[in-house]
């Protein structure tokens, strides 16, 4: 259709394993006679023919020899004008290669793909800068790459200074720039001169907090004026905020696409930890605070219906953090719920009469339920934090993402009608009245 900017028909990118391209006319003699013989190829380091071997089993999966390795198989999609999609998937999913045969930065093995405006990548720091030219230079280079003229990137080049804030050093060059000012000035010229379609890799991570918040609001300001954004990124609840649809990659190949929330719970269900309903100190992961000299986590579990092992929406489930207090003192916990990656709501007792005044010293438990019929259907995670009675912000005890739980329907709202996933982050039954008026 006339609005579908980009297709994609049977995509296929094969790599070679190894070294290639030796240009001595003896080692190309000796490999091609090895070849003929059934040996191994003479030239080859030991490490290398181990790690052909390695890949023998892979390259059987992937019906092809030992030297190959497919990263795309039998692609095909559709992009319409205006759209945003996210990409997902794992790593070595073949997400950075499909960008790159989307940027013609690599050509296809087989299959096409048409793509109808023009385009603008950042698939890596630095795309398409020569070092020895300053940010100044760049820009213009890349605005001439894009096919503008040297008057419409005049016209919007101080609007990418002060995005990428580099007024101070745009007259230098670029090599002497940190990754973060690289990534910055790369970003604003991508975004700001006006490609029909705009590519982004996982770059933005690169950037610190308020430069990735400011690069997901202009991206979000691109693809209101109708253009179209293709966004590949591990921080899921950026995926979740800025894409309404996404396509999940696995081994080369789509596995799903669709809504961004139903894509992305399918992805977690692949990568998610074992489920786990109980959590000890020692399972903790570098990021987690487990206490202080005032109070300690011990653990903290999910308990549901004694009878059975599934859990359903219609349960009520109770969280119990076990915690030691070393000093007496008053404190408030919380408990954040994630759904999908992205935190669907905080649980907390910060209130006054909440707060749990513990006067000695000893072995506590804090204990919140959470009500039936708010979960929504999903895999979910649980955490804990522990702080001060105020919440003021400081955490005695932080742990994001301590248990794991899929949430199963019950079937008792539905009537026998709907059968789909109810939408939205939580699901709640609330009170309802009906009143005659007249």
């Amino acid at each position: 259709m006339s609005d579908v900017v980009i297709r994609v028909e049977d995509l296929s990118k094969r790599y070679r394993l190894g070294l290639i391209g030796r240009t001595a006319l003896h080692e190309d003699l000796s490999r091609w006679w090895a070849r003929l013989r059934g040996q191994p190829d003479p030239t080859m380091r030991l490490d290398q023919l181990q790690l052909l071997e390695a890949n023998k089993a892979r390259a059987s999966e992937l019906n092809d020899d030992a030297e190959h390795i497919w990263a795309l198989r039998d692609l095909n999609f559709e992009v319409r004008q205006g759209e945003v999609l996210g990409i997902v998937g794992k790593n070595g999913a073949g997400k950075s290669t499909l960008l790159k045969i989307l940027s013609r930065v690599t050509a296809p093995t087989l299959g096409s793909v048409k793509v109808k405006g023009r385009i603008a990548s950042l698939l890596e720091v630095g795309t398409g800068f020569h070092p020895e030219l300053t940010g100044r230079e760049n820009t213009f280079l890349n605005g001439a790459i894009l096919g503008m003229s040297k008057a419409e990137v005049t016209s919007k080049f101080d609007e990418i200074v002060a995005f990428a804030e580099l007024e101070k050093f745009i007259d230098t060059p670029v090599k002497r720039y940190s990754s973060g000012m690289y990534v910055r000035l790369a970003f604003a010229v991508a975004a700001h001169l006006e490609p029909e379609i705009l590519v982004v890799d996982e770059v933005l991570a690169v950037g610190d907090a308020a430069f990735q918040k400011k690069c997901l609001g202009k991206m979000k300001d691109v693809a209101e004026h109708g253009r179209t954004v293709l966004f590949v990124s591990h921080n899921l609840s950026a995926v979740s905020s800025l894409c309404p649809a996404a396509i999940l990659l696995k081994n080369g190949a789509v596995i799903e696409r669709g809504k961004t929330e139903n894509v992305l719970e399918t992805y977690l269900a692949q990568t998610s930890r074992p489920r786990s309903l109980l959590f000890h100190a020692e399972d903790s992961g570098k990021e987690d605070k487990l206490g202080d000299h005032l109070i300690s986590l011990e653990s903290f579990r999910l308990l549901g219906p004694s009878d059975r092992q599934t859990i359903t929406n219609g349960d009520a489930l109770r969280l119990v953090a076990r915690v030691v207090v070393h000093s007496p003192g008053d404190f408030s916990m919380c408990i954040p719920v994630l759904r999908a990656g992205v935190v669907a709501f905080y649980a907390n007792s910060y209130h006054e009469r909440d707060a749990f005044s513990l006067s000695t010293s000893g072995t506590y438990e804090f204990e919140m339920t959470i009500p039936p019929y708010l979960l929504n259907p999903g895999e979910h995670e649980f955490g804990v934090y522990v702080s001060d009675d105020r919440g003021s912000g400081e955490h005695h005890i932080r742990v994001h993402t301590a248990l794991s739980a899929d949430i199963e329907d019950d079937g008792g709202r539905r009537g026998g009608v709907f059968h789909g996933r109810w939408p939205g982050a939580v699901s709640p039954t609330l009170n309802a009245e009906v009143r005659l008026l007249d």
